[in-house]
Parts: C-alpha cells; structure tokens; sequence
C-alpha cells in the first residue's frame, strides 16, 4: 500500500468513527425525550418504575374528577375499560377537559401507583380521539366510535 492510499484509509477510518460516534450521542440523547404512550392496562402489566416518564392516555372516569378551589390541584381517573389509574395534575386543565372524554396526560409514576401529570391534553372536537387512546380502548373491549369523514362515523367493536 503507498503511503497516500494509507493516508486517505487512515481520513476515512477517522470520518467514519467521528460520524459513527456522533450518531451514537444522538440517539442516546434523543431517548430521554420520547415519551412513549401506556394505557392504564399496559401501565399495570409492565410494572412501569416510579419516575419513569410517559404518556398516559384513556377516557376520564365518569365522577372521579375532583378540584381543590383553593389551589390548581385537580385529580382524575384515567381508565381504558379494565384498569383505572389515579391522575394528579397542578394547572390549568385544558377547556375540552370533560368526564367520559378522552385525555392523554404526560408525566410519571409516583412511588404509591398513582400518575404524576406535567401536562394533561384533551380531545379537540366532538369526535375526534387521539389514534392511541382509540387503539388502547379497542384493545381493552371499548367500543370507540372513528371518524370517517366530515359527516359520518361507525362505532367500531371491541375486538
């Protein structure tokens, strides 16, 4: 091998470990911001650790909703049809938020099961279901009900 054939092996080798090292910082610093999304059933199952953040989605427990009026304390329960997990959340609680309603919340786990939110999401309109909080009621045996188009929906059977 001439020397510059070594040379120019020597630039490539280093180019690539450079990249291959740049890569791999990316991806371990990109997994501390996903946020992967959990049904109560899915949280009870994988025996999710405290502290740990995700995404919780679900409907909101008909007649579990309760506020403090002297703070932004508010508590829920978020269920998916065979498990319910308590929410704690301090804020304001978006203007869509409504019992039997869907609601995606990000936060954690505390040490005693039940979910600590940092941000709480409702749904948008009428109809519309987040495609996650729809797949994880359709898993758990609840009928949800999918928009079609602007002017009709089916109610789709658990499966």
């Amino acid at each position: 091998m001439t020397p510059t054939r070594k040379r120019r092996l020597t630039l490539f080798l280093g180019i690539l470990a450079g990249v291959s090292l740049a890569v791999g910082i990316a991806i371990y610093a990109l997994q501390d911001n996903l946020l992967y999304f959990q049904s109560p059933s899915d949280v009870i199952a994988r025996n999710i650790e405290p502290g740990q953040k995700f995404r919780l989605g679900g409907l909101v427990e008909r007649g579990s909703v309760q506020r403090d009026p002297q703070t932004l304390l508010a508590s829920f329960d978020v269920t998916d049809g065979k498990e319910t997990i308590r929410v704690e959340y301090q804020g304001i609680l978006p203007d869509l938020f409504a019992e039997g309603q869907g609601v995606i919340a990000h936060g954690r786990l505390a040490g005693s099961g039940q979910f600590v939110a940092d941000d709480v999401l409702a749904k948008h309109d009428e109809t519309y279901m987040a495609p996650e909080v729809a797949d994880a009621l359709e898993r758990a045996g609840h009928p949800v009900k999918k928009k079609l188009s602007d002017s009709e929906t089916v109610a789709s059977g658990g499966r």
